[in-house]
């Protein structure tokens, strides 16, 4: 049980990666608070939360609206007295190439990715500066390093979590924050649930591994960084791609 009695909010939780990673640490003993802009979802996932024997609540969340993050905020400090763990996991998609890409797609994108974060991130910092201590991690991508064409404001979204997670790290050591991201490569998720079998094999060969992860290996990367074992570590990326990026 490393994570008992810690509090945890994560971003875009209702299902994926996100989801993945609130069950992993309420397996570890933590209270979690499922953030996420589909809220029948998020209570679901909440109850499944409950049924391992700790508080899971569902917070209606869009990350973007300063609104939104303040008000998720305040609901879940009142509920559990504290914050300690905040997973900046919230993210979404609008590809294509840079010619063909409309402003609106790439304003959405950094908006929720990286705005949503910095934004999350600040209201957490408010909590864990008087607290002196927490964890702030954010799930970055493997695209943030490599490129990806068609994914122009993915990739620069995913990019700017870097430099969000490194600078929150040096301004607020001194408060016992720390912070550091995930950057995972191709994961099993819903999203390439839908790619042909030809398309999954050529990306399958960009891999050493040769395969694709599991949203929990993405999710134990994230426990690691959440729990006492990484009190010396801030500022890092841990990569979990396969090789893909080394």
């Amino acid at each position: 049980m490393r994570l008992q009695g810690k509090k945890a909010l994560i971003t875009g939780a209702a299902q994926g990666i996100g989801k993945a990673i609130a069950l992993a640490m309420a397996k570890e003993g933590a209270d979690i608070g499922i953030a996420d802009v589909n809220v029948e979802s998020a209570e679901k996932t909440a109850l499944e939360i409950r049924g391992l024997g700790v508080k899971g609540v569902a917070i209606k969340l869009d990350v973007s609206k300063q609104e939104d993050v303040s008000r998720a905020f305040e609901s879940v400090t009142k509920e559990f007295g504290a914050l300690d763990i905040l997973v900046n996991n919230a993210g979404i998609t609008r590809d294509t190439v840079l010619l063909r890409m409309k402003e609106e797609d790439w304003d959405a994108v950094l908006n929720i990715n990286l705005k949503g974060s910095f934004l999350c991130s600040k209201e957490a910092v408010k909590i864990m500066a008087k607290q002196r201590s927490g964890k702030i991690i954010s799930i970055s991508s493997v695209v943030a390093f490599m490129g990806n064409p068609g994914q122009i404001n993915y990739s620069a979204s995913k990019a700017g979590l870097i430099g969000l997670t490194k600078t929150i790290a040096k301004e607020y050591a001194g408060r016992g924050i720390r912070a550091n991201a995930v950057a995972p490569g191709f994961i099993q998720t819903a999203m390439t649930d839908v790619l042909s079998d030809a398309v999954r094999e050529e990306m399958k060969k960009a891999i050493p591994l040769g395969q694709f992860g599991a949203s929990e290996d993405v999710a134990n990367a994230v426990l690691f960084l959440a729990s006492k074992e990484s009190d010396y570590i801030t500022g890092q990326v841990i990569h979990v791609n396969g090789g893909m990026y080394m």
